[in-house]
């Protein structure tokens, strides 16, 4: 009997890739594209109720879930056709309003800048979806990220650096659990994108030129201040002193939502020479600006700690860390502080370090686990 494992299929080539890899290893495939974020646009119509979910979401098959630009389950249920597979479009818009658009909001009026990939992946794309996966008995559930999965011979999950260095996801993944990883399969990670866009156009894919998205899904317009205006009303921070360290006001700014660590570009102040923002004081609605070097520190905490190819940090470990996904990473000492959190000891200084966003501790291109920054 085959294995069943269910593929997120985004309408990407990537994921419609992978469901491909899958089928030709011998695994049943079902491919399910996730409806996640739907202003303006209504519900999804139900032409086939399949399953009823506790919280009232409803699978649908052969249906389209429309998306900001009406394509993203259409061109899915394409590929699942040429495929072969049977394709449904699951509603997940309560779950992905709660685990993160709500924490995108709340983050960004405590002054923080957030990951929303990040919990997308750990609670919708793995948790919800895995769930959903099992109700229709399936073993896995697959994506198309650039990732690899191992067990190591401690009997821990990681991820591993994909094939492709530049495609690499791996720092999106280190939130993801050893019970989630255990069920999971990632074959594109194996892969080039060049190889993957070849495999595409082999099988005259409707989506093998198709282009990478570069936005948040839920603000593909990139405007983030009218969007946390409607989402937060009247909770949204108002203008503001921009003031330098010492608390000397050097002018007003628009909102401290407006500004993340280590942005330059859109700050309207006439300093004579380059300024960024340095840091962001959300208790009394201040954005702080400095210099260029003023962003550099060797020593950030991050808490909230995910650990993946070990149990535990009893002892300082070093290892190389990314403070953002473009991040190359850097050499750092890794110690574990008695509240929980782990303090992380550059090697050289490095730039930018932003509370709110991941910082993922590497070793041997393995993922050992990672953080939020504090």
């Amino acid at each position: 009997m085959k294995e069943k494992v269910v593929v997120g299929m985004s309408g990407g080539v990537d994921s419609s890739v992978a469901a491909y890899l899958l089928k030709e290893a011998g695994y049943e495939v079902i491919g399910v594209t996730m409806q996640m974020w739907q202003e303006g646009n209504g519900s999804a119509p139900a032409e086939k109720c399949v399953v009823s979910a506790e919280d009232g979401n409803v699978l649908t098959e052969g249906s389209s879930a429309p998306t900001e630009d009406g394509s993203a389950a259409q061109d899915a249920k394409k590929v699942a056709d040429l495929l072969e597979i049977p394709h449904y479009v699951i509603d997940f818009t309560k779950e992905f309003k709660r685990c993160v658009v709500d924490y995108f909001v709340e983050e960004y009026l405590h002054g923080r800048t957030p990951n929303p990939c990040n919990v997308c992946n750990r609670y919708i794309k793995w948790e919800a979806l895995l769930g959903r996966g099992r109700e229709m008995g399936a073993d896995y559930v697959a994506t198309g990220h650039y990732a690899r999965i191992e067990r190591l011979q401690n009997g821990r999950y990681t991820v591993k650096n994909a094939a492709a260095a530049k495609k690499d996801q791996t720092y999106a993944l280190y939130n993801l659990t050893q019970e989630q990883l255990a069920h999971t399969l990632m074959p594109a990670g194996d892969y080039t994108k060049e190889e993957i866009r070849a495999i595409a156009e082999r099988l005259a894919l409707p989506v093998a030129a198709k282009p990478d998205s570069q936005d948040i899904c839920f603000i593909p317009d990139r405007d983030y201040g009218a969007f946390l205006a409607r989402e937060a009303g009247e909770r949204l921070p108002g203008s503001g002193s921009f003031v330098r360290a010492d608390g000397t006001v050097l002018g007003e700014h628009k909102g401290i939502v407006h500004y993340t660590i280590g942005q330059r570009k859109g700050l309207n102040l006439a300093m004579g020479s380059p300024v960024f923002v340095t840091k962001i004081r959300p208790d009394t609605n201040e954005v702080v600006i400095g210099e260029s070097e003023d962003l550099y520190t060797n020593v950030l905490f991050c808490h909230k700690v995910n650990y993946m190819a070990v149990e535990d940090m009893t002892e300082p470990v070093r290892a190389k860390v990314k403070i953002r996904y473009a991040h190359a990473g850097a050499p750092c000492l890794l110690e574990k502080q008695k509240d929980g959190r782990i303090k992380c000891t550059f090697d050289e200084p490095v730039r930018a370090v932003t509370p709110g966003q991941a910082v993922v501790f590497y070793q041997d291109d393995y993922v050992l686990g990672g953080g939020t920054i504090l």
